[in-house]
């Protein structure tokens, strides 16, 4: 798998990401996740998204830990994280309901922490997940513009912005946002109507797709739209010699985007790794736009 630059600002990374935001605290273990790093690292991904809360906040450390048994070099690997999220659990008593935090003081604990997790000294890219509207954003902009210029971490990234948003913490920023993390697939095209796929592309970046299968739904799913697009993915797959889910992600591919993956499904990410193999059709692209639109 061949390594791009995630914006004109940099850096390089992998042209799939595997993220861990379906884990589960449940799920979690050393053994599936040895087995899932292993595996990307073999597909050519070396680029792997976090965020404190995943995995009921234990999967960075776990993360950590296994990269350091396996004496993975640290600059082979491209490490995202985030922070913003609060989400209740019991190792965090004093947290009541989900609610977002962005405030000086939050992010510097949080990024500490991460590092701490993945043992390491840097973040190569750091995002804040979802805009907290009543955090002191001057205040949110200059403490992460202090953290880059500390070198702690190397990139600013944030998740799910708006345009407006994205414009907003831009403005308060002298360092360039270079990713944000949107749902797009063929389920959910919303990104393509509201403007961030042009915002995106207008600050020389690559969208990054969450849910490029829509969390199994275009293959698994018996609702109305999901049948229309998988029949269209069906009488195109004979043709790209393809799975159908390989095609759903090749369809993003055509759009710059680059999938973020989330399932632990072996087949599925495998999937999506040969997606990049396919050159989709003008025509087909839109046959499968105007279908998922319904």
């Amino acid at each position: 798998m061949n390594k791009i630059y995630l914006s004109d600002s940099g850096p390089k990374v992998s042209e799939a990401i595997y993220g861990f935001y379906r884990w589960t605290e449940k799920e979690l273990s050393a053994d599936k996740m040895e087995s899932i790093i292993n595996l990307c690292l073999e597909l050519g991904i070396n680029t792997f998204d976090h965020a404190d809360t995943y995995g009921g906040y234990q999967c960075e450390e776990l993360f950590g830990k296994v990269i350091a048994s396996k004496s993975i070099k640290r600059e082979d690997l491209v490490l995202f994280t985030k922070c913003g999220e609060k989400i209740p659990h019991t190792s965090k008593p004093d947290i009541r309901i989900k609610h977002y935090d962005t405030s000086s003081e939050h992010i510097i604990k949080s990024l500490d922490n991460s590092l701490k997790n993945f043992r390491t000294d840097y973040i190569d890219v750091f995002l804040l997940n979802n805009l907290d509207p009543i955090s002191d954003l001057e205040a949110t902009a200059l403490t992460l513009q202090k953290l880059k210029d500390s070198g702690k971490i190397r990139n600013i990234g944030v998740v799910n912005f708006s345009v407006f948003q994205h414009q907003l913490l831009s403005s308060y920023l002298k360092s360039p946002i270079v990713t944000n993390h949107i749902e797009l697939n063929l389920l959910n095209t919303q990104a393509l109507d509201n403007g961030q796929i042009d915002y995106i592309k207008q600050k020389y970046m690559r969208p990054l797709a969450t849910a490029p299968l829509a969390e199994g739904k275009i293959a698994d799913s018996t609702d109305r739209v999901p049948l229309w697009v998988r029949a269209k993915l069906e009488e195109l797959s004979p043709k790209y010699n393809a799975d159908i889910e390989s095609i759903a992600v090749a369809w993003l591919v055509k759009l710059g985007a680059l999938p973020l993956i989330g399932t632990t499904d072996e087949k599925r990410i495998r999937n999506i790794a040969n997606a990049f193999s396919i050159d989709l059709d003008r025509q087909d692209w839109y046959d499968l736009y105007n279908v998922a639109r319904g």
